[in-house]
């Protein structure tokens, strides 16, 4: 099994942590003036959701996390679980929502995420990082008003809202960074 040393520290890293498989969500290297230097992290159960922060000393290492990332289609969601079928062997499986998360927000019909599988058990579900989606509801448009730059909230076919420009109008499609949860562009 690889180790990982806390210079191998990255976002989306996924390691052992007290017996349970984490994922890194942020990490950040601290030198201070005087002492010993250490890295600052964000952690993110899989088992359980949870994000907790963490500090490591410079030179720790930690035994690689027995996870597999798998390209999935998502198919639908009955309310409880969310299910997934993977495209080359038509197997199916259902995660519960602590394994989606937030990434909900972000899930359309047969888009294609990366399900993190540990004991062939779903842990965690990472969309695209890009998703094409309606305006289902926000203020009328303005245009000419972009000296401002000036944004609004827009709500999504899926439940996310979303800050746009002023010029955009109820019912256009638009192109979303699912990682910052930030507008894009139109999609014409």
């Amino acid at each position: 099994m690889a180790n990982y040393g806390t210079n191998d520290f990255k976002g989306g890293l996924k390691i052992m942590l007290d017996g349970d498989p984490h994922s890194i969500v942020s990490n950040e290297f601290v030198k201070p003036g005087k002492g010993q230097a250490f890295t600052r992290t964000r952690v993110r159960n899989l088992k359980t959701g949870r994000v907790v922060e963490r500090t490591f000393k410079g030179g720790e290492s930690f035994e690689a996390a027995d996870v597999m990332d798998t390209p999935m289609q998502f198919l639908y969601a009955d309310g409880e679980h969310y299910h997934f079928m993977n495209p080359e062997t038509f197997e199916q499986l259902a995660a519960d929502k602590t394994a989606v998360g937030d990434a909900y927000l972000w899930l359309m019909d047969e888009a294609m995420c990366e399900v993190t599988l540990y004991n062939g058990q779903p842990m965690a579900v990472t969309p695209p990082n890009f998703v094409e989606m309606v305006i289902k509801e926000t203020d009328p448009g303005l245009r000419g008003d972009t000296a401002t730059g000036g944004t609004k909230p827009a709500h999504m076919e899926t439940g996310a809202t979303v800050k746009v420009p002023l010029f955009i109008e109820e019912g256009e499609k638009i192109k979303i960074d699912t990682r910052s949860g930030e507008y894009v562009s139109r999609v014409k």
